[in-house]
């Protein structure tokens, strides 16, 4: 059975546009592998921990255990990283863990990415102190 002139052009047009994308150098950056789910967790947990009981995230030391993994912040973003979708859905599933005993859970989090952390230290930091109102206008 031979192809119809028809049938041959779309493959043609199709293979291009295939080899189009995946042989360009565009193409390729786009192309990734996942990271580790571990490094998605981490970075879900941190995020829902920080949500949850109110920490502020020491960028420095966050960004150092992320590349552990070979992982950026932006890679684990939510929701525009390549991986946020995924990390949105574990935080969010975390978050609401959390939530159930948040005390215990606000505790055991600072014990491990505190200041004073048993894990990575200094990930977790309290919270920035409220500023004081700006004086209110004299009549």
């Amino acid at each position: 059975m031979r192809p119809t002139p028809l049938l041959a052009l779309m493959g043609a047009l199709l293979c291009g546009q295939v080899c189009g994308q995946v042989c360009s150098p565009a193409g390729a950056q786009g192309i990734r592998n996942a990271p580790p789910p571990r490094a998605l967790e981490t970075a879900a947990y941190i995020f829902a921990a920080a949500n949850v009981c109110g920490y502020r995230i020491g960028t420095a030391p966050f960004e150092a255990l992320l590349a552990r993994y070979q992982v950026t912040i932006d890679d684990v973003r939510p929701p525009r990283g390549p991986f946020g979708a995924k990390v949105q859905t574990i935080f969010t599933l975390m978050s609401n863990q959390m939530m159930q005993n948040r005390d215990a859970a606000c505790r055991a989090v600072a014990g491990e990415y505190g200041p004073e952390g048993t894990i990575v230290p200094g990930i977790l930091l309290p919270a920035a102190p409220a500023e004081a109102p700006p004086p209110a206008k004299q009549p």
